[in-house]
């Protein structure tokens, strides 16, 4: 038998026994092992391709081509076992995950705003209705904007119990949102009339216990026009405070002291409390403007005159909503917070 003859054999005995035992197999991990066997570099194909050297150049041609044949018909069923396995394995993954569209659906639990925001809405909506637009500004404020236009200069003894969190010497968390006043007088060039609230976190050293926090929000007012008096001053907060806790509520002034005001008070409303007890609570400080502040801020305060005045958000919060720790509005605790989904 001729050695171009016996290789031919040899090629299509593979060719058999390797189609049929590719139809049969079972696994991708077979059919891996199979594609080494038949088709790899160390296959039996390829080890009868390695003694074409020895036939002549005439016979290579015919032995090439039936090896081809070969070659063709055993990669055609390893890719089409292949395609069958992956074809396999996607339905799998498509029935495992697919999704029921007759179950019903998951209620999506519905959330609320939070009571301090609530205030603040409450808050803004009362004195928008004043007339009153809303002004914001930076939290890291400069030592000038923050207590200098202020009428707190270097070493200022009221600086003491707000000296606090300082960046550099001159940045620092602001301590009061009183900065966005200067910044809004400096912006209206010293025309007037001038009235925003400045809502806004605060920050200050302070130690955390039921009434006090190192970080907290408040709210400041500010009026410039010719001709405002401190009876603008109360008739304003008279109406915010019947606003805000309801129509029987009254508020008391009481002298105090704030170097960017004068003269300067204290404002107390009347609260009743869980027993029936009508009490005086303090909810904010005011005055009329300074008029060193006037001027830094650039007005003429021989012209001009206005009043000012600040609260905490929380302190307003804790005595509408009958709340007797501070803490709770930054616990993120949900049974806290869901009380007031419906408020």
């Amino acid at each position: 038998m001729s050695e171009t003859v016996q290789m031919k054999e040899q090629l299509l005995t593979l060719k058999a026994e390797a189609l049929d035992v590719l139809e049969k197999v079972g696994t991708p991990k077979e059919l891996d092992e199979l594609r080494v066997k038949y088709s790899g570099k160390k296959s039996a194909l390829t080890e009868i391709l390695r003694g074409m050297g020895k036939l002549s150049a005439e016979e290579r041609p015919v032995v090439g081509q039936v090896a081809n044949e070969v070659r063709e018909a055993i990669e055609e069923v390893i890719n089409r076992k292949q395609e069958h396995f992956v074809r396999e394995e996607t339905n799998a993954r498509l029935q495992a995950e697919k999704v029921d569209v007759t179950l019903p659906g998951r209620p999506m639990p519905q959330g609320g705003i939070h009571p301090l925001n609530k205030v603040i809405e409450e808050l803004e909506d009362i004195f928008l209705g004043m007339g009153y637009r809303v002004a914001e500004g930076p939290q890291v404020e400069t030592d000038y904007y923050n207590f200098e236009a202020l009428n707190l200069p270097q070493n200022h003894p009221a600086r003491d119990m707000q000296d606090s969190f300082y960046l550099t010497e001159d940045l620092l968390m602001r301590t009061q949102t009183s900065p966005i006043q200067i910044r809004a007088m400096e912006a209206a060039k010293g025309q007037a009339p001038l009235k925003v609230i400045c809502p806004g976190a605060v920050y200050r050293r302070d130690d955390d216990d039921a009434t006090h926090s190192f970080q907290f929000h408040q709210i400041e007012g500010l009026v410039i026009d010719k001709g405002i008096r401190m009876s603008d001053l109360k008739g304003t907060l008279l109406q915010f405070a019947r606003e805000m806790f309801g129509e029987q509520t009254e508020i008391r002034l009481r002298p105090s002291f704030f170097p960017f005001t004068e003269p300067s008070v204290e404002v107390d409303v009347t609260f009743t409390k869980k027993n029936g007890e009508r009490v005086w609570i303090e909810i904010l400080g005011c005055g009329m403007v300074h008029p060193k502040v006037l001027e830094m801020g650039g007005f003429d305060p021989e012209v001009y005159s206005g009043f000012a005045f600040g609260m905490g958000v929380e302190r307003i919060a804790i005595l509408k909503y009958g709340i007797d720790d501070i803490r709770h509005f930054y616990s993120n605790d949900m049974r806290f917070l869901k009380q007031f989904s419906r408020i």
